[in-house]
């Protein structure tokens, strides 16, 4: 009996450290998120029955295949056994938890910045493909400032035409208006609302970073000229860097002929609406997510090359992409059998 009662003891000791692990590795929460593979939607496609880039008032060409958008999957509140089974996969890298939703700063408020960042990445992805094509575009205004100049003067959504008598079609053309112009200027702007043009004048203030300075205190935004309309129905989306495709989407919808000459191609990349590509964040995961898709070639902003091309999952051609330009241009190479700026 005795002999039975110590078998029982040395078995219970050794399976005590075993429970104990099992009980921590599966309550206790590492302070690390993994980033993986994310969705990647074709920017040509649709979801949930509607456009992924939808095009009102304007012809639309005939589009194929694909230019997909690529994301990062982030997986939060992993115990230490989660933790450890995502890294082991290959397809996952564990960074601390900080880098991603930063101390202090509460969840909401970071996925609302994430989205805020999505918007903007539309509105730039607009106006890069509508500088590219040349088409015409209107400066409107999207913020008056409560305490600046032109409160109860300018209101939001005021198309200006011209300020100081210099014609405005940008938003940078309307800074370089009042550019140099002294405090206590009485600047005229032309403006059309509900359709109607008027004169308005409104008296410069000081600028609150360099009080010799005249400012109007408005925000403007570039916005299509006349009947176009683009509308991006992508939601519970985060971040910058579908800017470039959907600039390449839009381009490829309002021009003749297929832009990726029917094949599929994903890619990433900042825009701004001059054109240029900025790099992103978890390139590698991106790849992975666009190769598992189907995608044979993925564009890469310059700045991200040197990375991706250590981290290139094996089928993928990689091309480098700095501009709007050169992206559309590699694009046509690519259809015309032709070589691009590559990676390597």
């Amino acid at each position: 009996m005795g002999r039975v009662n110590r078998r029982i003891l040395t078995l219970i000791a050794a399976l005590l450290p075993i429970l104990v692990l099992g009980v921590v590795g599966s309550a206790v929460e590492v302070p690390f998120v993994a980033l993986g593979p994310g969705p990647t939607f074709n920017t040509l496609g649709d979801v949930e029955g509607r456009q992924v880039v939808d095009v009102q008032g304007a012809p639309v060409d005939p589009t194929s295949g694909n230019l997909n958008m690529t994301t990062v999957s982030v997986r939060d509140g992993l115990n230490i056994f989660e933790a450890f089974g995502l890294w082991a996969d290959g397809r996952y890298g564990l960074v601390p938890r900080a880098e991603v939703y930063p101390p202090g700063v509460p969840r909401d408020q970071v996925d609302k910045s994430n989205q805020q960042d999505f918007k903007d990445s539309e509105d730039n992805a607009e106006l890069a493909a509508l500088h590219y094509l040349k088409y015409p575009t209107r400066v409107r205004l999207r913020v008056v400032a409560d305490d600046g100049p032109a409160k109860g003067v300018l209101q939001v959504g005021d198309e200006l035409v011209s300020v100081a008598g210099k014609p405005v079609a940008t938003s940078q053309d309307v800074i370089e208006a009042v550019r140099g112009a002294q405090p206590g200027t009485a600047v005229p702007i032309v403006l059309r609302r509900n359709g109607a043009e008027q004169t308005v004048t409104v008296k410069l203030g000081a600028r609150p970073d360099d009080s010799a300075k005249g400012y109007l205190g408005v925000t403007p935004e570039e916005a299509a000229q006349g009947p176009l309309q683009v509308t991006f129905n992508l939601a519970d989306i985060g971040g910058p860097s579908a800017g470039l495709m959907f600039s390449l989407a839009l381009i490829d919808k309002l021009s003749s002929g297929a832009l990726n000459g029917g094949k599929f191609v994903a890619g990433t990349g900042t825009i701004d609406p001059q054109g240029k590509v900025g790099p992103i964040g978890g390139i590698q995961y991106k790849m992975i997510a666009a190769r598992e898709a189907g995608a044979e070639t993925f564009l890469v902003p310059a700045d991200n090359c040197n990375e991706a091309k250590q981290r290139s999952p094996e089928g993928l051609r990689l091309v480098r992409v700095d501009t709007l330009t050169t992206a559309v241009r590699s694009l046509e190479a690519i259809t015309a059998g032709q070589s691009t700026p590559t990676c390597g």
